[in-house]
Formats: C-alpha cells, structure tokens, sequence
C-alpha cells in the first residue's frame, strides 16, 4: 500500500523529483511521507506526519540538497502514523524506505536488540534496516550485507535504500509488493509503479517476484532470488507524465465518476465492432466454449463486479460460476475442474490476494484470465489472456470509473462465451449487443441526477446506518453502494438480497433507517417491490432507484424516488452503479470527510 521512489544521478535535484514522484503515489498511502538524500556522503531526511502536503511544506523551509535520494508515502501497518515512524529509516549505514509486511520482524529485532542494536520506531521496517547495517558492520559491502539480509527476511516486501557514502549507488529488491526500475538518460529511478516514473522516463523494467537489483547513474543489475544476474527486461510505458489534475471538480471522485460515459465508451470500443454489432475479444488460445468452470475471484469493489459478472455467465453462457474474495480462496488449496478458466479481476493488477490466487489457479492447471486498469501489471504479465479497462488512472481511493469499466469488460466476456456456446441466439446475441452499445449514452443521462442526489443526500447524511437492497445483478450494486458509502462517509451501510430481509435483517428496519432499493424492471422486479413494501410497513425511509415503469407502480411508495433510463435488465448494473456512487459521495461531502483519501484506507492494497 504505501509508496516507494528512488532516484540517481539527479544531480543537485534529487528531492524535487522524488517530490514529485510522490504526488503521483500519494494515493498508495498518506499517513505520512519522507524523503531521505546524500548530502556530502552523510544522509539527511525530512519526514511528516499526515498528508504529502506537510512534507512539502517542511521541504520548502528546509530543502534537501543531492544527486541521489529516496521517498516513502505510508499506509501504517505496524506503528503509529507518526513522524518517528514515517519513512525513510535511517542508520548509521543506511538509509531504506519498505512497502509490505516483514512478518519475523519480532524475532529479527530480539537478535539485534541482543547484539546491541538500539530500536527508534515501533516499525517491521527497521528490523530491516537494521539487519543490513549489521551485516555491513561485519564487513560486508552494501551488496553483499543486503543479499545476506534478503535471506532473513519472511513476508512481502519491496525495498529502496541508498549507503552512507555512496553518491551512485541505490539497492533495489521485490518479493510480493511491485517495484519498478525506471530508465534515464545519466540517471535511473525507482518507484512502486510506473506511474509515479512517467514525468521522468517512459522506459522501464518490472522486477519479477525476488529480484533485487543495484541502480548507478549509468544503469542497472538485476539479479534473480538465487543470486544470478539477469538480463533486464526493458519495456515501453503507456503511463502519461502529464500531471493527474482535478479538471476543476472538487474531487478526484467526482471527476471520476463524470468520465465514466467516456472512459466506458472507450473501454466498449476495446471489444466491440460498432459497424457489425458483434464483440471482438483479443485472439487466445483459450477455448471459451470448452470451460468446463468459470472461478472469479477478486476484491472489495471488483469483487462486486465478479458477483454481477456470475449472473451474466450463467444466464447467457450458460457455464457454472463460482466467485470468491481472494483472500479467502487463496488458502483452501480449492480442487480446480481440468479445462476450467479463471478469471481475476482487479484495478492495479498488484492486489497481493488476487495475485496469489492466480498463481494458485495456474499451477492448477487453469486458463488465466486478467481483467486490470495497468497493462503492465503483474497479473497482466502473467495471465493467458489480458483485458484491459480503459478507465485511466483512478487517482480516488473509492473505486468509480474502473468498477464500471470492468463490468463493461466482463459484460463483453459473458456474450462471447454465449455465442462460443452456442447458449443464445442470434437475435439474443443482437440485444445484448444493442444494449451494452447504448450505455456510454445512458451513463451521461444518469449523472443529469446529480443534482438530486445532492439534495437528497443531505437527508441521509444525517442516518447512523443505511440499509440497500437488490435481488440479481442488483443485489451486487446494493452491496457495492454500501461499500461506498461507509468508506467514505463513515455511515455504517450494508448491502442484503432483498429476498433475504424477512430472514433476519428486516429487524434493523425502523423510521430512522433509509433503505436504497435498487430495482429496475427486470423479471424480478415484481419480488423486489414486495420486499420494498415490507419495508415500508415497518416504518423504513425507502429511496427508490428504478426506471419510468418502476416508479408508475410504485414511485408514491417510497419517500424518495429516482427514475433511471429505461434499458435492457442485462445492462442495468453499470448504470445504477452511478447513483449510488453519486449518493455516496454527496453524502461524504455533507459530512465534511475527505472523500478522496478516506480514513485507514489505501488505494492499493499489497499487503495482507
């Protein structure tokens, strides 16, 4: 979660860029932030608590002069997010900046603490520090002391660090957190991904699981876990070095959410032909029509994606599905179907869980399929077949654009595996073509709602918790409109199947409790309307999310009621995910919290 870069051979500039390489990572984490440099061989580091801002303005009163340094955003895993505990840790030897978990850091630190090595932060990271420094003090050179070290250490980590004295040399090394070497004319970089290197460099090398390298101004080293030096795989990056603006909307979020009817389109013209009405997927040699199972698995918001996207494969492809959340399908060793697909869905395609249920799924013999925001991320590497949600970067913790952007994306896979299966028809196939071709345009009809959500947003922001309802697809965006909600408002919010209020949760329901149905048209409706009654006995505050014919039947039963456009059932969930982001973020507004960087979250989340 939190955010690593490096430069060196930046001649006096060294802070500055590693300034600017962390506005770009502040959404990995911003408990607090540091930069740590080489002035005259000696290490000089300026740390603050908080957000980026504070660091830069401790720079502006004290600046860091050196040609080669090191910066650290953090999301606070083990310590306070305090200034003693922000990064880079320094030691005498050295300076190191971490992201991951180094899980026998507890054991590392009663040795060193034994061998006489004093602790000054409550952190997993300096027991790494520290170890290094001791092998250094045995005599080891900064190369050597860090192999040596890297084989004490247990957990997922990535690493950064630069040597007291050494004015050309950066220590580079991976195992589970991503890292990124980036390629300079007369100097080189490092970052957790390479978007925080594009304003510098769009060459880069992405370092494979235990690689570490040593970075000088004139190039890199790379070698493998076992020690080897490797050839250094140097690619081209898409990333944009143009500075990630807010376009002159108050958040991040809510320009997110308004690029959707775009970014949505993009991402349709990816996989469909417009001039023959047909999805296109990218030539493979997984065989569609063959999977004998179909295993989702994802997180937080993607996993919602993958709830819908189970409704979708099989209603139409008529395939079995199973979903899981990644963190827990990772450690039931799952007996995997032979001739069966996987899919992973994810927006920074590093997500630690999910990475580590694909490799499961691959030793099992599975065909991998990645659907990711980042091209050149590692699940993207490593999969069979990669599909790309052209959302762009998404700079707000509270995913928006990306989360329908993949449902874009899996809509598009759910046609294609009917029509390989010959599971509908071709005027079904036409519809469903027709539909989902009709969606940028919807889109930009439903944020005309802004207003009103707005306004009605300021009623519920007053709630202590909101209850959201939906059967089918539906189900998954109630479920994601909760999540919404209570990371960013800090509402409690939960999201049922609506059939399943009068098992137990139907007890919450009382005149202080909203309840968001969402319920459009489709053959359930009828089902979600007599749940929406149940409510409404009880005295629940219903706010109503349906179409024209929804709100004819039932519009004067709810206390609130928004009318969507009318469209077919199998496209509904891409556009009703915009009210409840809307809803969610308004809400947040009224409350005064930070809406793009919610409290105890991250972006992405590399750590377990």
């Amino acid at each position: 979660m939190c955010g690593i870069v490096g430069v060196v051979g930046a001649q006096s500039e060294a802070a500055v860029l590693l300034a600017e390489g962390l506005k770009r990572l502040e959404y990995r984490g911003y408990d607090s932030a540091g930069i740590a440099t080489l002035a005259d061989g000696h290490i000089d580091r300026r740390r603050a608590e908080g957000k980026l801002r504070n660091l830069e303005t401790l720079l502006a009163k004290e600046p860091l002069a050196g040609s080669i340094g090191i910066g650290h955003t953090r999301w606070a895993t083990h310590g306070a997010p305090t200034e003693m505990n922000a990064h880079p840790h320094a030691t005498k030897s050295l300076a190191l900046v971490h992201n991951g978990i180094i899980e026998n850091y507890k054991e590392l630190r009663e040795e060193l603490v034994a061998a006489g090595y004093a602790f000054e932060t409550e952190t997993d990271t300096e027991a790494a520090a520290q170890m290094i420094t001791r092998f250094m003090d045995d005599g080891m050179s900064p190369e050597d002391a860090t192999a040596a070290a890297l084989n004490r250490l247990d957990g997922a980590f990535a690493l950064g660090i630069l040597f007291t004295g050494q004015e050309n040399l950066l220590i580079a090394a991976r195992r589970g957190s991503p890292l990124v070497i980036g390629w300079g004319d007369g100097r080189m970089f490092l970052g957790s991904d390479s978007l925080a290197l594009a304003p510098f460099t769009d060459r880069v090398t992405y370092l494979q699981d235990g690689d570490w390298a040593v970075l000088t101004s004139d190039g890199a080293t790379v070698r493998n876990a076992a020690g080897d030096v490797i050839e250094p795989e140097i690619s081209v990056t898409t990333r944009s070095g143009s500075p990630v603006g807010k376009g002159g909307f108050r958040h991040f979020m809510l320009k997110e959410i308004y690029e959707q009817p775009g970014v949505i389109g993009e991402t349709l013209n990816s996989y469909f032909n417009p001039a023959d009405r047909q999805v296109q997927l990218p030539d493979s040699d997984l065989d569609l029509a063959a999977a004998t199972r179909i295993t989702i698995i994802a997180c937080g918001t993607s996993f919602y994606a993958a709830t819908i996207a189970k409704y979708w494969f099989e209603s139409i492809a008529k395939v079995p599905v199973e979903i899981d959340v990644a963190s827990e399908f990772r450690y039931r060793e799952s007996a995997m179907p032979e001739g069966g697909l996987a899919v992973f869905v994810s927006q920074s395609g590093e997500t630690v869980d999910t990475l580590a249920a694909l490799r499961y799924a691959k030793s099992q013999g599975q065909g991998i399929i990645a659907v990711v925001n980042v091209p050149e991320s590692a699940m993207a590497r490593e999969a069979d077949l990669v599909f790309h949600t052209h959302a762009g970067p998404e700079i707000g913790v509270a995913s928006t654009k990306a989360f329908t952007c993949q449902l874009v994306v899996l809509a598009c896979l759910a046609i294609a595996t009917g029509v390989a299966r010959k599971s509908i028809s071709h005027d079904r196939e036409a519809a469903l073509c027709r539909a989902i071709a009709e969606v940028p345009a919807r889109a930009a009809e439903v944020l005309n709602h802004d207003d009103r959500l707005r306004e009605l947003a300021k009623e519920l922001s007053e709630a202590k918790d909101i209850l959201y309802i939906g059967r089918g697809p539906s189900y998954a965006i109630a479920m994601e409109g909760a999540l919404k909600l209570k990371e960013i408002s800090y509402i409690h919010a939960e999201g049922f199947p609506a059939g399943e209020l009068k098992h137990g949760p139907i007890a919450l329901v009382d005149d202080q409790v909203p309840v968001v149905v969402i319920a459009p048209t489709d053959n359930v409706f009828p089902k979600t309307a007599s749940n929406m009654e149940e409510v409404i006995a009880r005295g629940g505050r219903v706010v109503l999310l349906s179409d024209k014919q929804g709100l004819e039947k039932y519009g004067e039963s709810a206390v609130h009621a928004l009318e969507l456009p009318t469209v077919d059932p199998f496209v509904t969930p891409i556009l009703y995910a915009i009210p409840v982001q809307l809803l969610a973020y308004h809400v947040a507004v009224h409350k005064g919290t930070d809406v793009d960087q919610p409290r105890n979250l991250a972006k992405s989340v590399t750590v377990e």
